[in-house]
Parts: structure tokens; sequence; C-alpha cells
């Protein structure tokens, strides 16, 4: 009867991770800074604990059989876990009066925003938090010349030089007011028809319009605008009032929605469905309130 491996210690798991990322044991050992002779060792030590052989070594460089492929994807939630621990550790033991500063974009400062910094204070009653809000473009202006310390956009993939993790998720949708001959139509609209038609639309740099313009030309097509308007609110007023269509987020239009005053317009060859994402400095891991807070935005998907 053989004996069980025992747990592996998590370093030696980062450093096996280093080398399916470099394809190298020293550069591995370079990112671990240690030697490569004591890496070697770790990794023999780490074969020996779980019973497998992970490396493939030659005078070319080191390749995982697929045992050490597998115990690599194994060991990056658990790697990724143990940072958010450490993360969240650090945070209670920094000081209650510290400020935190956050950014954020119209749709997630109106919609999520709230409720996240509600759970923080009831975490960190005495964290002082400055919150700035303008369109994604300006949020991660912000990150970048770090005038806060982490930022919520709608774009649909991270800034140049931004980290990013996704967190909640949202769709947008076309409406328009009940009296508009679209509310009346009984066959779906198409992508091709949307793209023709003038749209009141947020202006450029906004992360709802950057992701409709990418839907549109992931089809080939190309948006048109009638109207540019730098806010949420001042678009619905605008299609209320009996203008162009719009597309915004279901959340900025559950009450207008819910009550009938905007009709819901079927796209359904367009994809439209997108997640927010949190974003912070390439080599600057969010730490402290910063990390608790994102803990929260994560948790707490739509």
């Amino acid at each position: 009867m053989t004996s069980e491996p025992t747990a592996p210690d998590l370093s030696s798991l980062e450093l096996l991770t280093a080398v399916a990322e470099t394809g190298s044991v020293g550069r591995a050992a370079q990112r671990a800074g240690i030697t490569q002779p004591a890496a070697s060792l770790r990794l023999r030590a780490l074969e020996r604990r779980l019973g497998l052989v992970l490396l493939h070594r030659s005078p070319t460089g080191s390749t995982l059989t697929p045992a050490g492929s597998a115990v690599v994807d194994w060991a990056r939630p658990i790697l990724d876990a143990a940072a958010a621990f450490n993360r969240g550790v650090e945070a209670l033991r920094m000081q209650r009066h510290d400020e935190l500063r956050v950014a954020a974009s119209l749709t997630v400062a109106d919609h999520l925003v709230p409720g996240w910094l509600l759970a923080l204070h009831h975490a960190l009653p005495d964290l002082a938090v400055a919150l700035q809000v303008g369109n994604s473009e300006r949020v991660a202006e912000l990150v970048r010349t770090e005038e806060v310390d982490v930022g919520f956009i709608e774009g649909p993939t991270a800034p140049a030089g931004l980290r990013s993790q996704a967190i909640s998720g949202d769709e947008l949708v076309v409406v328009v007011a009940s009296g508009h001959r679209w509310a009346r139509r009984r066959r779906p609209v198409t992508a091709a028809e949307l793209a023709a038609t003038p749209l009141v639309v947020r202006e450029a740099g906004s992360g709802t319009r950057e992701y409709l313009e990418r839907a549109l030309a992931a089809q080939g097509l190309r948006l048109t605008a009638a109207l540019e308007l730098g806010s949420t609110a001042a678009i619905k007023a605008a299609v209320l009032a009996g203008g162009d269509p719009t597309v915004l987020s279901r959340l900025a239009l559950a009450a207008e929605l819910a009550d009938g005053r905007l009709v819901e317009v079927p796209v359904p060859d367009l994809h439209l469905a997108r997640r927010f994402r949190a974003v912070w400095r390439t080599g600057r891991a969010p730490a402290g309130a910063a990390a608790t807070l994102l803990g929260f935005a994560t948790r707490r998907r739509h």
C-alpha cells in the first residue's frame, strides 16, 4: 500500500508555475530570487513529494510533462487564493484612518459602487473614501497617473499599461421611446439596420460607446451618431423627448423599462453582453483597503 503524497509548499508550486511560463528553470529561479541549483533541488523535492515526474529536462531547457501541466493548472487557483488571503490580511493590518481613492465610470458609479462602498464602510468604518466619476477613458488616466488607487470601467479590455479583473456582468440594450416606430415593430431589428440608424450615444472615451462600436465592427459595421451626450441622464431625456434610439446599460434603464416609458428593441444578431472591470497600475496589485473593495466587487456579481 502506497502512502498518499503530502501537500507541497506554495513556493514550490510558484516555482513550477514560473518554469511553465518562462520555459526555463534558470529564468524561473531568477524570478523567484534564488540560484538555479537551489531551484533544481526544490523542483526535484516537489517531484519526490508528489511521486510524479513534472519536467522534461534537457540542455536546451525544461518543459512540463503532462503530469506537470496538470499540476500547474491545479496550482494556479491555489496561488491566486493565497495571494487574495495575503491581501486581505494586509487590509486588516492597515490603519483605519487611511484614505482610499477610487474612480468609476458613470454606469458603475451610479449602480454598483454605492453598494460596494457601503460594504466597505461596514468592514472599515474609519476609512475615508474619495470617489471620482468620469468616462472609462478618464478613469484609466486617473489610475495611470496615480491620482486614484483603483478604478472601475466599462470598456471591453484593460487599457494600455493597466492590469484588470472582470467583476460584474452587464448588458447593453437598444431602446426607443414608447411612441417610436420601432416600439411597435414585430420583427427584430438587425445589426445592419441599427448601424445605419442615427443614434443618441455617449461621447468618445465612454466604455459604453467603445463596446457598442466594437460589437458593430465585429460584423464590419460602423456606428451612426445623431447626437453625442456626456451623461446617461441626458441621453435618456433626449430619447424620451421623441429622439432617435439609443444603446445603454440595462442597469441604467431599469426604471424606464419597468414603467414603459422606454421600450427594448431586440437585436438578436448583435452581441451586447459585457463585463465591467476593475483596473490598477501594472506592477502594483491592489492592497489594503483597495484589495478589500475589490473583494466586495468581485463577490457581488450580477
